[in-house]
């Protein structure tokens, strides 16, 4: 089977289901591990599908999000890892804002021993803030219902009207190029705002973050830190060459 028919079958499946094994590729297309392995990294570049272990998945859309319930089962154990990590750079005294990712809300039960005081814009944290007895101010706005964030033009007044020790946020995308992105422009510049109220911004991601790209900027590498499980050595020099990242084992 020529290239060109190959890599049109592994498109055409890849419509069909989010995820194709490489043993499933085999199957379908009757080569070897080798050469679908060849093909899979031809399409990875050509921003087709992303590859896994074990095979590839499809790509979402730049505006895709998944939902918070969603988004709170996935990589657990490594943003309990990034979490802690964050969670203990908090100094009593601090004033920190939390943004409503969810690997910033694994940081909570971190916090609770810790005399700080909390803004957030999200929802889905209050109860944990509150069974943790952690003194919390929740911003104003508009409450969007995917992610139980408040945003909009009255989250943002309400935003300024502090100013922060330190911030934590989540980023669905960190690229070289682009910088921090996420799908939502609302949320984005929530979280831009929050950086540029800190006087120390962390983003927290794990390493599926990497190369991704998604609709709305939040602000270049350089104005925050990154706090993220293990990458590649190639991946994390050219990081560091435009700003901070602390790599944390999970």
């Amino acid at each position: 089977m020529l290239t060109v028919e190959r890599q049109r079958l592994i498109r055409e499946v890849l419509k069909q289901q989010d995820i194709v094994t490489m043993q499933e590729l085999i199957d379908i297309t009757n080569a070897s591990e080798s050469t679908i392995r060849r093909d899979l990294i031809q399409l990875e570049r050509a921003k087709v599908l992303k590859r896994i272990h074990g095979g590839a998945s499809r790509l979402q859309g730049k505006l895709f999000e998944p939902s918070v319930s969603e988004k709170s089962s996935k990589n657990l154990h490594k943003k309990k890892a990034l979490a802690s990590f964050a969670a203990g750079l908090v100094e009593d005294g601090d004033c920190i804002y939390l943004d409503a990712g969810t690997t910033v809300y694994e940081m909570i039960p971190y916090l609770r021993e810790k005399q700080v005081a909390v803004v957030t814009n999200s929802a889905y944290h209050l109860d944990l803030l509150i069974e943790n007895n952690i003194k919390t101010y929740l911003i104003g706005g508009a409450i969007k219902h995917q992610t139980r964030a408040m945003i909009g033009q009255g989250a943002i007044i309400s935003l300024k009207q502090y100013r922060f020790d330190k911030c934590f946020i989540g980023a669905n995308g960190v690229h070289l190029e682009y910088g921090y992105t996420t799908p939502d422009p609302e949320e984005a510049m929530i979280k831009m705002t929050a950086i540029r109220l800190a006087q120390e911004a962390y983003v927290l991601v794990d390493d599926s973050k990497f190369n991704e790209v998604y609709f709305a900027k939040v602000a270049d590498l350089q104005e925050a830190t990154i706090i993220t499980n293990g990458i590649k050595e190639s991946l994390h020099k050219a990081l560091q060459a435009q700003t901070n990242v602390k790599v944390v084992k999970a």
